[in-house]
């Protein structure tokens, strides 16, 4: 028996806290399922394809954007895999000595970092991403074709709220004011 607490129990418990506030409660439970969901697959995917290629979830990501992408600056992998550029220079040096990408410097502008793919890394991906398919088939096996279009698609919109309305409700929800510079965990030295 898993030691974790089941959806059933998580949202009675949930229930039982936030009963007598306020809430759009069907909202919640969407937002908290895609949470779960999101968090269910990526550990079943390192625990099972990527654990077994010595990659976390994050290296696999970044290896993705510039497998699709093709040799690509930093910034740009940092924002399509979700990450701060601080995660990806370590992520990027970790995946370059295992001789998976290659980081090089921008022709015609010295401060900026290109991404891309080596030999290896392209066979690397070739070889991979048909078993991490094969998982990806596997957590959604009580969907039927139809249901996965559909959620792709719900989930996309969900994702295009927050891309395209995103930035002018922070703003809203901050009175106009930027929002604080996000911090990396790290306390200041004293």
């Amino acid at each position: 028996m898993p030691s974790q607490r089941s959806i059933g129990e998580a949202e009675k418990l949930a229930e039982a806290k936030l009963g007598g506030i306020s809430l759009r409660r069907e909202q919640m439970a969407a937002v908290a399922n895609i949470y779960r969901a999101a968090s269910a697959v990526r550990q079943h995917l390192e625990n099972s394809v990527l654990r077994g290629s010595d990659l976390t979830w994050t290296a696999f990501v970044v290896l993705w954007v510039v497998w699709v992408w093709g040799e690509s600056e930093t910034r740009h992998v940092a924002e399509e895999a979700g990450i701060s550029k601080g995660t990806l220079t370590g992520v990027s040096r970790t995946l370059e000595s295992r001789g998976l990408l290659r980081r090089a410097g921008h022709p015609t502008d010295g401060r900026l970092v290109l991404l891309a793919l080596t030999e290896a890394g392209e066979d690397f991906m070739r070889r991979v991403f048909p078993a991490f398919n094969e998982e990806e088939a596997f957590v959604t096996a009580r969907l039927s074709d139809e249901e996965c279009r559909d959620l792709a698609s719900v989930l996309r919109r969900v994702v295009l709220q927050v891309e395209e309305e995103g930035e002018e409700r922070r703003r809203s929800l901050l009175n106009g004011e930027d929002p604080t510079p996000r911090r990396s965990g790290r306390r200041a030295r004293k």
